[in-house]
């Protein structure tokens, strides 16, 4: 493995215009054009499986989809993500069970130099995100690096996630912020 990567996948700052990296992103392209042009959703479902780290039974992601890698995303069973959803995985992103996600929604794990000088020479680094069980994130929420999301959590279409949420709330705006709790879900 490359120094780049090594350090990417460490979380500490490295360079993306790098060969390996290239290879891995080429890999990501080929496997994108075919989920994202597949004419069902068994054939969508194969190129998955070849795309991303790990995907859970009855997972139902919509196309068009994007991703920086794929191989560092997981996505737990019954989980539906909705058309248009980019995910960045330069570091990894873990999605529980039973996650509910709205169109157009970002995971952001880059984050670029504050430096300009750093920042114009390419230097960025990842941080992982982490969303748990049973979490509905709505149309167009971005959720960015470093951020965990606790289970039965929702986020509100349009937010932001610039922080760590907690279990079993409602969560919005630019910045999101915790509106109220949500109660316990029921055993069924």
């Amino acid at each position: 493995m490359g120094v780049n990567k090594e350090r990417m996948l460490a979380g500490e700052w490295y360079i993306a215009d790098d060969e390996e990296l290239g290879a891995d992103t080429r890999r990501r392209e080929e496997l994108c054009r075919a989920f994202n042009s597949a004419t069902g959703p068994e054939q969508r479902g194969i190129v998955l499986r070849d795309l991303l780290g790990s995907v859970g039974d009855q997972v139902r992601v919509r196309p068009p989809f994007q991703c920086d890698y794929g191989t560092y995303i997981t996505i737990g069973p019954r989980t539906f993500v909705n058309f248009n959803a980019v995910f960045l995985d330069a570091a990894p992103i873990t999605i529980g069970a039973d996650v509910q996600i709205g169109p157009n929604v970002q995971l952001l794990t880059p984050t670029h130099e504050l430096d300009p000088d750093r920042r114009r020479a390419g230097w960025e680094r990842a941080l992982p995100i982490t969303i748990g069980d049973n979490v509905w994130l709505g149309g167009g929420a971005i959720v960015c690096p470093g951020v965990t999301i606790g289970a039965n959590t929702v986020v509100g279409a349009g937010s932001v996630v610039t922080k760590d949420l907690p279990p079993s709330v409602l969560a919005v705006g630019n910045p999101a912020r915790v509106l109220r709790p949500l109660p316990p879900p029921s055993e069924a």
